[in-house]
């Protein structure tokens, strides 16, 4: 039944109708202090990492921040920088970016995926078409603090155009939200102009950026439907004949994640743990920003396209300590 539901359903879009689609909500007998003390007692002995994983992982975002907060006041110590000390590897990882605030997570893995030799294009495409308006902003404000730069400014040095231009688009957070009303003209006249549109049309991928970047996913995902329709080629077809590189790619990426978030990011965790070795960067993000959002609808869908869980893929990929805080956020098998 509950299969069933979520299948009529595009789960992104309906959580403030559903509440949460996470798998992780707040703790309703919430002491801070008592956890406070917990963590500090297996910090100074080294005791059980299992006791950090409990709490950490048991906890909201905003309950987790309470605890860093009130640390920093008893112990006098800043808990992020005694949790670096005390582990380590992938494990560390998954500890410290539950401990940030979604926009300082955000922003880190923003600016860790233009860092270096070579840019992640993958990673930058992901985060900006993934978050809300409000998401976006509060990840270039905590960007500028943090890194005393603008986000847009890095975006810049490290691409190039046009997908430069797309990126910028997406971090601008200009999408309209879902109003529920229909407007077939529209439809009609965003699935022709992308219809024209080609490699010699110059102002081929600025028109594509436009509709793609501002238009409500809802809007969006009918004049795909309006597409198919008039042109008997799929939306992801003309993008692979009209663009190339970096620019086509993500746009392929945005069309995944405006007709379905949650099988986007299934398929994203699927191609992280197929074949030799596993893509633990890729693993840790999803699971920890899609946590309080709609890892239940993720779940699913990988369930339902590949025929076996979330948590006994994470199982069966991973170990130890980090696979037990991984297991922790996903939370239960889906048989």
């Amino acid at each position: 039944m509950t299969e069933e539901i979520l299948s009529s359903l595009h789960l992104a879009d309906k959580v403030s109708a559903w509440g949460t689609l996470g798998t992780i909500k707040p703790l309703k007998n919430f002491e801070p202090g008592a956890d406070v003390d917990r963590i500090n007692e297996t910090l100074s002995s080294q005791g059980s990492w299992q006791t950090i994983i409990d709490i950490v992982t048991g906890l909201s975002s905003d309950q987790r921040q309470e605890v860093v907060q009130l640390y920093k006041t008893e112990v006098q110590q800043d808990l992020l920088q005694s949790i670096n000390k005390a582990l380590s590897g992938d494990l560390e990882k998954i500890i410290v970016g539950l401990l940030k605030t979604p926009a300082a997570y955000d922003a880190q893995e923003l600016k860790s995926a233009m860092k270096g030799l070579g840019t992640d294009e993958a990673t930058l495409t992901e985060i900006l078409s993934t978050r809300s308006n409000e998401q976006l902003r509060e990840i270039q404000t905590y960007y500028r603090q943090e890194y005393k730069t603008e986000l847009e400014k890095n975006i810049i040095s490290e691409t190039s155009e046009p997908y430069t231009g797309l990126l910028l688009a997406l971090a601008k957070g200009k999408r309209e939200k879902d109003s529920g009303i229909i407007d077939y003209g529209l439809i009609e006249q965003d699935s022709k102009i992308l219809s024209e549109l080609g490699p010699k049309n110059t102002s081929s991928s600025a028109q594509w950026i436009t509709i793609l970047t501002e238009r409500s996913k809802g809007h969006l995902r009918r004049v795909f439907d309006h597409f198919k329709t008039s042109t008997s080629v799929d939306i992801e077809e003309s993008i692979k004949k009209n663009f190339k590189g970096d620019f086509q790619k993500s746009l392929l990426i945005l069309v995944a994640v405006i007709k379905d978030t949650p099988l986007y990011f299934a398929d994203r965790l699927y191609n992280a743990m197929k074949g030799l070795g596993t893509q633990d960067k890729i693993l840790i993000r999803i699971l920890i920003s899609r946590s309080e959002i709609d890892l239940l609808s993720i779940r699913v869908a990988y369930r339902r396209k590949y025929g076996k869980s979330l948590y006994s893929s994470i199982q069966s990929e991973t170990k130890g300590d980090y696979r037990s805080a991984l297991l922790f956020i996903c939370r239960a098998e889906d048989i």
